[in-house]
């Protein structure tokens, strides 16, 4: 399948992970395209360990990746447990989260992001990924709050 027909979903981790991860499944599946899940280490995640002694025998980049990986996977098991998307790769990447995706969405048919990460005001409708993602994608973006399942297909 082309690059371009993927459906990019971005998470972090946050309470909004599974939800939108479920959904971009579904649309995944629906669409028959592949779903890349990314997610990023962000510049300001390696200030700490740089400030470890030299000769520690930490390799703090292979550290926050396997962690930032391991996070990763929990998210995918939480939304899919043993049933994943027959078509699903997993990523990470170091950089801005909104940079990351805003770059990845050039060849996508969609992305898919939370509607707040782990940041921001609680009070804040949309995190500062998602209005950046929403405003500077090349392909269409969908915001999923955390209960977009539980108002999917519900009469009110």
């Amino acid at each position: 399948m082309a690059d371009s027909e993927r459906i990019v979903v971005g998470i972090d981790g946050s309470e909004y992970s599974p939800a939108a991860l479920r959904l971009a499944g579904r649309l995944a599946s629906a669409l028959a395209a592949p779903l890349q899940v990314i997610t990023c280490l962000g510049y300001s995640d390696f200030y700490l360990p740089e400030h470890l002694p030299p000769g520690s025998g930490i390799d703090p980049a292979a550290e926050l990746e396997a962690v930032a990986r391991r996070l990763m996977e929990q998210a995918i098991d939480r939304a899919f447990g043993p049933e994943r998307p027959e078509h699903l790769s997993a990523i990470v990447k170091v950089g801005s989260p909104a940079k990351v995706l805003v770059e990845e969405s050039r060849n996508a048919q969609m992305l898919v992001v939370g509607r707040r990460g782990h940041g921001g005001l609680l009070g804040q409708l949309m995190g500062s990924v998602s209005a950046a993602c929403a405003a500077h994608a090349h392909c269409p973006v969908l915001v999923v709050s955390q209960d977009a399942e539980n108002d999917h297909g519900t009469n009110t």
